[in-house]
């Protein structure tokens, strides 16, 4: 689990999801300071530091785990309740490599259900789930391909063709939810059209190190999105 000072967002996905059985590790970055409350209310889950940036976080909590699949979950992203038994439908077939839930939005706003349409339809004609979908990856394929990239920004992406490349994508129709405070705060049209601009960027070969400069979640103080 991926979180950078939200510690309120971390507690009530910590606190939302039944982990029992899961090995859940939360990398966080160095001396962060407003997880303390967080650490103390949750002391069943490991705890690790890593330099901050969502592939460096990410490849660190991965390296410290040790179940078979790895679920890369981001600290404003809640599990639906029967996130197991996508787990299990993907470990049953042999020739998938990662998986995806259905992105859905923690908002009553026609353009929630507009950017969640947008989304599944993206993922059903171009295989192409983002980070906010909760990925789970076969941890043997996740090392075999190196793990995340070292990009400061469209890492999910990068990650998901190169697994592609291994295996199929297991698509769950389980919903994880994500915070809408992102969209709402920043403009609904404005940030979809933003995102829109620098995926399409960067599929027509735009480096990452140029396009995290037109990414202000990437070079603001506050949560990874």
């Amino acid at each position: 689990m991926l979180v950078w000072r939200d510690a309120d967002a971390l507690d009530r996905t910590l606190t939302s999801t039944d982990w029992t059985g899961a090995e859940v590790i939360v990398a966080a970055t160095p001396g962060d300071a407003s997880l303390v409350s967080v650490r103390t209310a949750h002391r069943g889950i490991i705890w690790i530091e890593a330099p901050r940036g969502r592939g460096t976080q990410m490849n660190a909590g991965a390296e410290a785990a040790s179940g078979r699949w790895l679920i890369f979950l981001h600290a404003d992203t809640r599990l639906p309740r029967d996130w197991r038994n996508a787990i299990e439908a993907a470990e049953n077939d042999p020739g998938v490599s990662l998986g995806c839930f259905r992105f859905a939005l923690d908002s009553r706003s026609l353009f929630a259900r507009a950017i969640e349409a947008g989304v599944r339809l993206r993922v059903r004609l171009f295989g192409l789930p983002y980070g906010d979908q909760a990925l789970f990856v076969r941890r043997d394929v996740f090392r075999a391909i190196g793990g995340y990239a070292d990009v400061p920004i469209m890492e999910d992406v990068d990650l998901v063709r190169r697994l592609r490349a291994r295996g199929r994508l297991f698509r769950s129709p389980l919903p994880a939810v994500t915070s809408a405070r992102r969209w709402e705060e920043d403009g609904w049209i404005r940030r979809t059209v933003r995102h829109l601009a620098l995926i399409a960027r960067y599929l027509t070969g735009t480096p990452p190190e140029r396009l995290v400069r037109h990414d202000p979640a990437r070079n603001q103080t506050g949560m990874y999105l």
